[in-house]
């Protein structure tokens, strides 16, 4: 059917009308689907199973080989969303089956979105009785910092103070991350009262809270972020604020951000700054992307600049983005920015792009056997 908000929602309705037997059934076709497809129909199909018989969807996932390393972490916040404590259970008596999870769901993405099993169960128990959750988290031998955390995170989404009651509360364990969380939603909320609350953490805590608390409040006042950032002492709790304020503030207007940039004097908050500026800028105007990096003295700062233009850029001729690749110092650099342009250039003009591989007296040898073996967006040093 037409209009994919249409086709997810008729298939969650198709969904929510099958027995677990039935579900089953369906589970078996989707291999058939293509790989788009198959993703968001074993989001849903999975998450409705857990909530009608999570044993069974879990039975079936081990039968699914790597495949069911991806609907795992599903199949288990659905669980956790409606009877934590079952799933708690399970998970206890399972823990070789969410393996993959801790080994390959560090990222982001379907196989956790960086959470640990035990963070989903914690987080989702949270919502539903944080106190519960909190105590069976203290009972954790393994990931017990992660689902403590997890646990402060969903409280504090609609009640900061009372997740930082509940962490003042919790044994001396690292609470570098409960504090994090807390303050990017007080931030966000509050930012006045986030500032008092930094005030009553241990010393060595406050900078990297304060940073995190900025980072909150530039999601909903990018502006007023960046005047308090400028209040921050230099560091690297104001360098990472620096990069998340200058985000937010590209997405509203690219040209402050870039002033923004400008006015700071850390240069590796400038170069972190650059991979959240670029990408935005370039897709609303690369002219004057790409004026702005040639506006920075040669250096690491502009390459920082350069790297992101040449990714996010899908308008220019790839012959440009090698000329612009060019032009980068650093000479590690240099080879991912050719590699990535280069790999544009075999896709539209292979002939061209492997003759100027060749003969290129840029790259390293090593740069043009990954390129023309097809590998030329490895990723080889530079900022």
């Amino acid at each position: 059917m037409p209009g994919n908000s249409d086709r997810i929602k008729a298939l969650m309705d198709f969904y929510a009308g099958l027995t677990p037997r039935q579900l089953a059934d369906e589970a078996r076709k989707l291999e058939t689907l293509p790989m788009s497809e198959r993703m968001m129909a074993s989001v849903l199909l999975f998450g409705r199973w857990a909530e009608s018989d999570p044993t069974a969807a879990m039975g079936f996932s081990n039968t699914m080989g790597f495949a069911g390393a991806f609907v795992r972490p599903t199949i288990l916040q659905s669980w956790a969303s409606t009877d934590p404590a079952n799933a708690a259970k399970y998970y206890a008596a399972n823990p070789r089956e969410f393996a993959m999870m801790g080994m390959m769901g560090g990222g982001r993405g379907p196989m956790g979105g960086g959470q640990s099993p035990a963070s989903i169960i914690a987080s989702e128990w949270a919502r539903q009785d944080p106190a519960a959750a909190l105590a069976w988290a203290g009972t954790l031998t393994t990931d017990q910092a992660q689902a403590m955390t997890a646990v402060i995170g969903a409280v504090a989404q609609s009640d900061p103070p009372k997740a930082a009651s509940i962490l003042a509360s919790m044994p001396g364990t690292d609470k570098t991350e409960g504090y994090a969380s807390i303050a990017t939603k007080y931030g966000a909320l509050d930012f006045n009262a986030a500032q008092t609350w930094v005030r009553t953490l241990p010393a060595e805590a406050q900078a990297a809270a304060l940073a995190s608390a900025i980072g909150g409040l530039a999601n909903t006042d990018p502006q007023a972020a960046a005047k308090q950032v400028a209040l921050m002492p230099a560091g690297d709790a104001k360098d990472g604020a620096v990069a998340i304020v200058a985000g937010d503030l590209a997405r509203a207007n690219p040209q402050v951000a870039a002033d923004f940039i400008k006015q700071q004097d850390s240069e590796p908050a400038q170069q972190n700054s650059m991979r959240q500026l670029m990408p935005t800028w370039v897709a609303q105007n690369p002219t004057a992307a790409l004026a702005y990096a040639n506006s920075w003295p040669a250096g690491a700062v502009r390459d920082s600049a350069l790297l992101p233009y040449i990714m996010s850029n899908n308008t220019a001729a790839p012959t440009d983005l090698v000329n612009v690749a060019e032009t980068v110092t650093d000479p590690g650099s240099r080879d991912r920015a050719l590699g990535m342009a280069a790999a544009r250039w075999m896709r539209e003009d292979p002939a061209a792009a492997k003759a100027y591989v060749q003969q290129s007296s840029t790259l390293s040898d090593t740069a043009k056997q990954r390129i023309l073996s097809g590998r030329g967006m490895g990723r080889r040093g530079g900022p």
